[in-house]
């Protein structure tokens, strides 16, 4: 049993939170992202051949913006399609990985000359989508019609748990979060609290963001899913 702290948002967190329980894991949460719908978003749909989804919080955002589930739903990854899906979303495609195999994605199953491609998004995104895409000929309009706000502090319940050594591991599923965890763990003066927690990255680029931060161990998923994180564990 691996004591384990998540730092996904809550609407994320909740799924993984269950397998790894399953699993036999001890799990705390302690979202270190808060996703923010913009004040008067709106989503234009009319003319759009693809909805393209970078994260599960774009999918949850379009699902309030928007009541048309018709358009083909095209996912940066496996978690962001099961997003899709229990939002009502008809036609859904996973790329199983990272912005370069949904712009792979996109032009396998797209046509330039199809209409534009709305890729639903935040005001921070990693990669670039559109410039790949737009390379390839196809139009590309990016709806930021959300936020992801960074934590300002840890909890005391998680200060306390890697003070008193109760964590094993961190999970940590973007660049953005990973730069976050090592702020805020640095503040509240944990960076030597840490040589007995592994950082469990979704990617390189995730374990890049953490610079310098006293550790035990980084590391990464073979791929960029969270099921390749749940190996890690395992």
């Amino acid at each position: 049993m691996a004591r384990i702290l998540i730092t996904r948002p809550e609407e994320d967190a909740a799924s993984l939170a269950d397998i790894l329980t399953g699993l036999g894991h001890e799990v705390r949460v302690e979202p270190l992202l808060s996703v923010r719908l913009h004040d008067g978003a709106a989503l234009d749909t009319a003319d759009a051949q693809a909805l393209l989804f970078t994260s599960a919080n774009g999918v949850r955002a379009a699902a309030q913006l928007t009541t048309s589930r018709h358009l083909p739903a095209l996912c940066v990854g496996d978690a962001t399609a099961k997003a899709a899906r229990e939002a009502g979303f008809t036609r859904v495609e996973s790329a199983s990985g990272d912005v370069h195999g949904l712009a792979a994605l996109v032009r396998a199953t797209c046509r330039p000359d199809g209409g534009p491609l709305l890729h639903v998004a935040g005001s921070v995104s990693a990669g670039d989508l559109a410039g790949d895409l737009t390379a390839s000929g196809f139009e590309v309009r990016r709806a930021v019609v959300y936020e992801a706000v960074p934590a300002e502090r840890i909890s005391d319940e998680a200060r306390a748990a890697l003070a008193g050594r109760r964590i094993d591991a961190v999970t940590l599923f973007s660049p953005r979060t990973a730069r976050t965890f090592a702020r805020i763990v640095q503040e509240a003066g944990l960076g030597g609290m840490l040589d007995t927690v592994d950082l469990l990255c979704l990617s390189a680029a995730v374990a890049e963001a953490l610079g310098a931060l006293p550790r035990r161990r980084v590391l990464v998923a073979a791929e960029p899913t969270q099921t390749a994180l749940i190996d890690l564990i395992r």
